[in-house]
């Protein structure tokens, strides 16, 4: 399609004020390598929100959350547990505060105090901490690099390679981040979240005012609108859209409630274990206190999830209202990737589309900034500092951190050239990039025996399993094979830590006395209490829980909120604000009052 030059010079002007921004900060972002990733910790949290919020709103997640609003409706709401999304409800109760009191910059520096860095249990839990979050990260930046490519294929009028436009993209997304280090990514980051949201709002104001109910009816199945299931999906697209069903089959999640079940089973896992090594630890590791660490994580999850989710209902309308046929046409090789563009192509009128492809461009560039940001303090602070060059100058790990971020950004060109679609890495992300994280990293917290050798045989056992199931067993769901892989992972941490010996006391009563998490910590609770009488341990257990049972649904109606506005099912819509309002009320009490001051 041919843009206005309206909208292209909105475009341009978006991107020149992007690397402005970096570079206004760059001198400031220099200082030292706290300065350069952490900002001094002085960013306020509610900043810190917006800036982990965009770097969650990104286009090929819109792209994958859009083709499960079509298929599933609005009990797609439930899927996204997969990742798991409330993973940041634990962050929100617990564990962001958890974090916070080592004062770490990075979860590899984080292990210092956790497991004696001195032994070779310690060293080799160090190293695959730094291994995992570079793997990670250079997946999540190839996820983002193949839906840019796929989205600027349909607008921008060169008529290149979607390769191409993502490759260009991705390096002026890296300029401003080598520039600016987490105070430009922060900046940058708060602009483009506002910007997606006006995005957000434009296209769910439309969707509303050209799709009613009734048509939406007239090409949907029986039950599309509800967000209660039974015991099956019970969505029959036979007549609308046959190769819908074929999609719901590869799936895999025609028992419903199983699929919720496992899901939920996997998601307490992950998130029990605490954030994956990206921009959201980051942000903890940034915040001023553990209280604000905590507040952070906890508006990260409704300052996303309500206009993420308008723009996810927005689209879904529009191209079951209108896009219907071109999809059917499709056949069995349907593509849902496509609805995103095309719902913009066709709707959006001139420099409004102007706005919206910024914002696009926005979403991609925030979640990739982070990641271009996070990724050089693990290389840079945990093995270039602490191996190679100790006493090296804070301006040399800067300039060292700049390399590596560049270096970061064409390693990701190069993976997401070799990647054939958003929905094929998403699925690698969610099953085998986390299928071996869990089990270790909850350990590290609840279990005083674990050690470093447990920490690293339980990760490495759980991460080769999860890559071999492809291999070996390539008929078999990932979701099917998590508990295999979890159970390879706990065989892994309990013989690799019962084999030798504990970490030495007087780290963990440091590690103990500091951090407070509840588990099995007894002896180690007399030790610290011999020491200290008035030290008393943490009997928050129950209330935690109960918590993030309370916060898991609040944030569910969160989500799904915005959906039912969309689609005018004003009865479920009325029920879930009531959920959101009563959720709220109890948290404020029930956790805000009681967070430390």
């Amino acid at each position: 399609m041919e843009l206005h030059w309206i909208d292209i010079s909105i475009v341009t002007g978006y991107l020149v004020l992007m690397i402005v921004a970096g570079s206004v900060v760059a001198k400031r972002a220099g200082k030292n390598l706290n300065s350069y990733f952490l900002g001094d910790n002085k960013i306020p949290w509610y900043a810190l929100s917006f800036s982990n919020a965009g770097g969650m709103f990104d286009i090929a997640g819109t792209m994958w959350l859009v083709y499960l609003a079509f298929v599933y409706g609005m009990k797609s709401a439930f899927i996204p547990w997969l990742w798991p999304f409330f993973n940041q409800v634990f962050m929100m109760i617990y564990l962001a505060v958890w974090l916070r009191r080592s004062n770490a910059m990075t979860g590899a520096e984080w292990m210092a105090s956790r497991f004696d860095q001195h032994s070779s249990g310690g060293k080799m839990a160090h190293m695959v901490v730094v291994i995992f979050s570079t793997i990670s990260i250079v997946g999540f930046l190839s996820y983002g690099f193949v839906g840019i490519g796929k989205f600027a294929d349909v607008f921008l009028p060169w008529g290149w390679d979607p390769n191409i436009y993502a490759t260009i993209i991705t390096l002026v997304t890296a300029i401003y981040v080598v520039q600016g280090g987490l105070i430009g990514v922060v900046v940058t980051d708060i602009i483009q979240f506002l910007l997606m949201t006006l995005s957000a709002i434009i296209i769910a104001v439309i969707a509303m005012s050209k799709v009613s109910p009734e048509m939406l009816a007239a090409v949907t199945p029986d039950g599309w609108d509800r967000l209660m299931f039974g015991w099956n999906l019970g969505l029959d697209w036979s007549g609308i859209m046959e190769s819908v069903n074929s999609k719901i089959e590869k799936d895999g999640w025609e028992l419903f409630t199983i699929f919720i079940m496992m899901a939920l089973f996997k998601g307490l896992w992950v998130s029990m274990a605490g954030p994956v090594p990206t921009q959201s630890l980051q942000r903890i590791f940034a915040a001023k206190n553990p209280r604000e660490a905590a507040l952070m994580s906890g508006a990260s999850s409704v300052i996303v999830a309500l206009p993420r989710y308008l723009m996810i209902g927005g689209l879904t309308v529009l191209a079951l209202a209108f896009f219907s046929p071109e999809l059917k046409a499709m056949g069995p090789n349907i593509d849902f990737e496509l609805i995103l563009p095309f719902a913009i192509s066709n709707y959006i009128p001139v420099g409004l589309m102007g706005i919206l492809l910024a914002g696009m461009l926005a979403a991609h560039m925030s979640t990739t900034s982070s990641f271009l940001n996070v990724t050089p303090a693990y290389i840079v602070n945990d093995v270039y500092k602490k191996y190679f060059r100790p006493d090296a100058s804070d301006k040399t790990y800067v300039r060292m951190s700049y390399i590596i971020s560049a270096l970061l950004a064409v390693i990701s060109i190069l993976v997401g050239l070799a990647i054939e679609s958003v929905d094929s890495i998403t699925r690698w992300i969610v099953s085998a990039l986390w299928g071996g994280y869990a089990a270790a990293n909850v350990l590290k917290w609840h279990w005083w025996r674990f050690n470093g050798h447990g920490y690293f045989w339980g990760m490495v056992a759980g991460l080769l399993f999860a890559l071999a199931m492809p291999i070996v067993a390539p008929d078999v769901k990932a979701l099917v094979a998590y508990p295999f892989i979890l159970a390879l992972s706990l065989v892994g941490c309990v013989l690799g830590t019962l084999l030798t010996p504990a970490e030495p006391d007087e780290l963990l009563k440091a590690f103990y006395k500091n951090v407070r998490p509840w588990g099995f910590w007894r002896p180690i609770q007399k030790l610290v209490q011999a020491d200290d009488p008035s030290f008393k341990s943490n009997t928050d257990f129950g209330r935690d829980m109960l918590n993030v049972l309370v916060g898991i649904v609040w944030q569910l109606s969160i989500m799904a909120a915005p959906l039912a506005l969309v689609i005018k099912n004003w009865t479920t819509l009325i029920v879930l604000l009531v959920i959101a309002v009563s959720g709220t009320l109890f948290l404020k009490v029930n956790w805000y009052e009681k967070l430390e001051k």
